[in-house]
């Protein structure tokens, strides 16, 4: 940690302004505009909700004012009603405004002059307090502030602005704020850098994803781009042996800025003020420390951008800007999302990061006391190659510290890997400086402790150590980001890396390499024919995110065989020789057991293939395709096939997509039935629909047929449109609609489904309650309405992998008597009652774990995961384990659909004999 031990001395720079236009309106806290003939004098016109500041108003009324009659309003109203914020929503303390120097006149005239000052409305200059930020963007813009002479009605005003720090703006204000710097980089004649605009892409409510990039010149961009980076990623060696000679020329390297939470709000502005900094300005100046002195840097604009292009990603979350909140308008922290990619934001974002592949990432974010920079605590992904990444991580670390408490009144900093013992850890590739590290990025969060013009001011200061410490040490730091692609390019497992990877005893425990030499395989094999895949859907969907994320894929253009398994034409391959090999086996891999350790900052399974629930196979036989594939450009999921034109098909129920198109048939008004027995080619829980029904979704979803042919006379039920409510979690609702069911409040529903801790015993009378997860599980136990019902949890932010042992029943149709499934809520089901019927258990051996971070884990073994009962008028369909986490536990989704279509379906020959569909009871 660095103290800041010498202070600078800071310039008071009082600015005189005077003469607003004063008809101008105020924002929408209710001043209105006065018409006047006299326009307030004022010494500054910008006031803060993070800083009191004093004013001098002055104002000629005439003649005959008595000073008794002189008031100020502001915003329309007295100063006296401006008062602080006290708890919650209320605001009746003290005002804030108040006169500190009362009105007199300047000696000989009839200029009257009074002193205010605009004090803190809330009592403090730090508003990171959550109750606090939700409600104090209201208070931001334009007031008219008026010197009143109540006697006669004559009024001074003039129009300031309330702002929570100087350089704040709103999502509305940003692009306007980028254009304005475009525009003066185009009017000056001597300006010849290169700035670009783009739009990455649209958030779920249509807003921009702004982006900028800066550089020397565009030949700067194109060369990075389209000569230095494929370089690097495809034959890193010879760059290398260019920098290690002197021959490398004249390159540049990208230094992204980024922020991801916005209502940490600093993190976009600041951006603003870099970037204009180094696309205007010939010299940065700013203060920097050693830790025991300070003084000034000098930044040469123009030799910085001989070693560096500016990547700006103001925010990637813009609804979050216009709504001043953490989550998307999805109900998602996107920070939790970046190696999931559930959410368009992610998506397009990580897309362009994969492109760029930026040597130095800095994402900006608040609030955390004592300002926070990492690099992070163990454990550390063990994709990481972490012994090429950790030193100049702390190095860069220091130097935004250092000129982060350099240019702001903060003291001091520290870095978490250091300052946490655990807790603040980099094993999920979730987060978005962690997700960088794997393109072989120094990825950073930064930290604030305070919202405020402090904090504004440190990360400028960080910010401009970062590009600082890039533009002095160029060359080792490219050079060790190509050694980590090196690595992937050899195949290398280099033990180097492996004194960072310890248990919390702190003990050196390496990579995992169970009995293979190489912690990677040689190849990933994701197949996509009918024989070797279980869900050829999500196998085309992996495919596309590897490509989407800058990592190769092959596909076979003849048939190779594999430990006895033939892998026909056309099935992916995940090459390891390659220079995002980590990125790659950070989202493929089972998965490490972290249960030692005694905190982490958030789960930590990724394991895309049994989430997602598509077959992987690894291959460690070195070369074994060699020659044997072509690249995949492009994974585009084909079309389906109906079979024939019998009468009916048979739906697989094996895909999301499948799920997806038995609710627009109903919708439509189709008739859906579903198999309740197996005969022939027919599979319990399967779809029965008429083959014309059919025809009209195979371009647009992706789902698998059979002829409903020996089986037709199997029996079915028939299902009804199904009304369905969620309650609980924002991303239970996002994965209800991602079915394509509609979803309607408990009280109207057919069937509620809860991850949440709110139950409402009669609302699920005669319905079907679908509890996911301990806060559900505990609701009903609290309830009493199911007697003998228990569950236990070792915590509620423990997760894991497990092995489970599933049973055949219609809630489980389409899943596999074995299955990996995921536990987010460290429970399990501990008292089945009398005639409970239990659909799922963890498996009863000694290797059930699989991966996560649960400590108790061990308990679980052999329990109850999934159970359904039926007490009174209400089915109980309870899981222990997670079903709609994150919106990434795909393979679990049709648990959900199970449930719901069980409860809206009844005997066909019901139907058949015009009984009408009546609920199943």
């Amino acid at each position: 940690m660095w103290m800041k031990k010498v202070f600078a001395g800071w310039l008071s720079v009082a600015l005189v302004l005077s003469a607003f236009v004063p008809t101008m309106a105020a924002n929408e806290t209710g001043a209105s505009a006065t018409e006047q003939a006299t326009a307030l004098e004022v010494s500054r016109s910008v006031f803060s909700l993070t800083e009191a500041r004093t004013v001098e108003v002055s104002a000629d009324l005439g003649e005959g004012v008595d000073l008794e009659d002189v008031k100020f309003q502001f915003g329309g109203k007295p100063l006296s009603e401006w008062q602080q914020w006290t708890e919650g929503q209320s605001y009746n303390g003290d005002p804030f405004i108040t006169v500190v120097e009362e009105p007199s006149f300047v000696e000989g005239t009839n200029k009257i002059t009074a002193v205010l000052e605009f004090g803190l409305l809330y009592g403090t200059d730090d508003l990171s307090n959550r109750t606090i930020r939700t409600q104090y963007q209201q208070f931001i813009g334009d007031y008219e502030l008026a010197l009143i002479d109540s006697a006669s009605g004559d009024t001074a005003a003039a129009t300031v602005e309330l702002n929570v720090y100087d350089e704040f703006k709103f999502y509305d204000e940003l692009k306007p704020a980028i254009d304005e710097i475009f525009e003066a980089a185009e009017q000056d004649a001597d300006n010849d850098r290169y700035l670009e605009y783009q739009t990455v892409g649209k958030t779920v409510e249509g807003r921009d994803i702004h982006f900028v990039i800066l550089a020397r010149d565009e030949a700067a961009v194109d060369q990075y781009l389209n000569e230095t980076l494929p370089t690097a990623l495809e034959d890193p060696e010879s760059l290398i042996e260019k920098l290690e000679n002197d021959t490398m020329g004249d390159y540049q390297v990208p230094i992204w800025f980024n922020n991801i939470h916005p209502d940490e709000v600093e993190g976009v502005d600041v951006q603003v003020e870099l970037l204009e900094k180094f696309a205007l300005e010939d010299e940065v100046k700013f203060m920097n420390t050693d830790g025991e002195t300070e003084f000034e840097e000098n930044l040469n604009v123009d030799e910085v951008l001989d070693d560096a292009i500016f990547l700006y990603m103001f925010t990637s979350n813009p609804d979050g800007r216009a709504a001043n909140t953490r989550a998307n308008a999805e109900g998602f922290d996107l920070n939790r999302d970046n190696a999931y990619q559930t959410q368009v934001e992610t998506q397009q974002v990580n897309e362009v990061l994969s492109k760029w592949t930026p040597l130095s990432f800095v994402d900006f974010h608040g609030y955390v006391d004592g300002f926070l920079i990492e690099p992070a605590t163990p454990p550390h992904n063990p994709n990481f190659e972490y012994d090429l990444l950790i030193d100049n991580m702390m190095d860069q670390a220091n130097a935004m510290g250092q000129a982060g408490i350099a240019n702001s009144e903060l003291t001091s900093y520290f870095i978490a890997k250091d300052g946490y013992g655990s807790g603040w850890d980099d094993m999920t590739p979730a987060y978005t400086a962690i997700y960088a590290m794997l393109h072989g990025a120094l990825g950073h969060t930064i930290e604030v402790p305070t919202l405020s013009q402090d904090g504004y001011n440190a990360l400028v200061g960080s910010g401009l150590g970062a590009a600082n410490y890039v533009h002095d040490n160029k060359d080792q730091l490219y050079k060790e980001q190509l050694e980590i692609f090196k690595r992937g390019v050899d195949g290398e497992d280099n033990r180097a890396v492996d004194e960072y990877y310890v248990n919390a005893a702190g003990e050196v425990i390496g990579r995992d390499r169970g009995d293979n030499e190489n912690f990677f395989p040689d190849y990933y094999v994701i197949p996509t024919d009918d024989k070797n895949q279980k869900n050829a859907l999500e196998a085309y969907n992996m495919a596309d995110y590897l490509i989407r994320n800058g990592v190769e894929v092959e596909k076979t253009v003849k048939p190779v065989e594999v430990d006895g398994v033939t892998y026909p034409k056309g099935t992916f391959i995940v090459p390891m020789d390659q220079a995002k090999r980590g990125l790659a086996n950070a989202m493929l891999y089972e998965g490490d057991n972290v249960s030692d350790w005694d905190a982490m900052y958030d789960p930590i399974v990724v394991n895309f293939s049994d989430l997602r629930g598509f077959d992987l196979e690894e291959v460690r036989t070195e070369g074994l395709f060699d020659g044997k594939t072509q690249e995949l450009e492009e994974a585009v999921i084909p079309t389906s096939t109906v079979k024939g034109n019998p009468p009916k098909q048979i739906l697989e129920n094996s895909t999301n997509d499948a799920i997806r198109v038995v609710n627009a048939l109903l919708a439509d008004g189709k008739t859906v039935e579903v198999l309740t027995e197996s005969k022939g080619k027919a599979e319990a829980g399967d779809f029965v629909v008429a083959t014309n029904d059919l025809r009209a979704y195979a371009d647009d979803y992706y789902f698998e047929t059979q002829v409903f042919g020996n089986g037709k006379n199997a029996e079915t039920e028939v299902l009804e449109q199904p009304s369905v409510a969620a309650t609980g979690t924002a991303q239970l609702n996002f994965s209800l609609r991602q079915l394509g069911f509609e979803l309607t409040d408990a009280a109207a529903a057919d069937v509620i489904v809860s991850d949440g801790g709110s139950f409402n015993a009669a609302q699920v009378t005669g319905k079907t309650f679908v509890g996911i997860g301990a806060p559900a599980l505990n609701a009903v136990s609290k309830s009493g309405l199911l007697p003998g019902f228990a569950y236990t949890s070792t915590g509620s932010r423990h997760e894991g992998l497990v092995k489970a042992d599933v049973a055949e029943h219609p809630l489980t149709a389409g899943y596999e008597q074995e299955e990996n499934l995921y536990v987010t809520t460290g429970s399990w089901i501990s008292g089945v009652p009398e005639g409970a019927e239990v659909l799922a258990s963890f498996q009863d051996s000694d290797d059930f774990y699989l991966a996560g971070w649960w400590p108790g884990y061990e308990q679980a073994q052999g329990q109850t995961m999934a159970i359904t009962a039926e007490q009174g008028e209400t089915t109980f369909n309870l899981f222990a384990n997670s079903l709609a986490f994150r919106a990434h536990t795909e393979h679990s989704y049709r648990f959900i659909a199970n449930s719901i279509y069980d409860a809206v379906s009844v005997e066909a020959e019901v139907v058949e004999k015009g009984k009408g569909k009546g609920k199943k009871q």
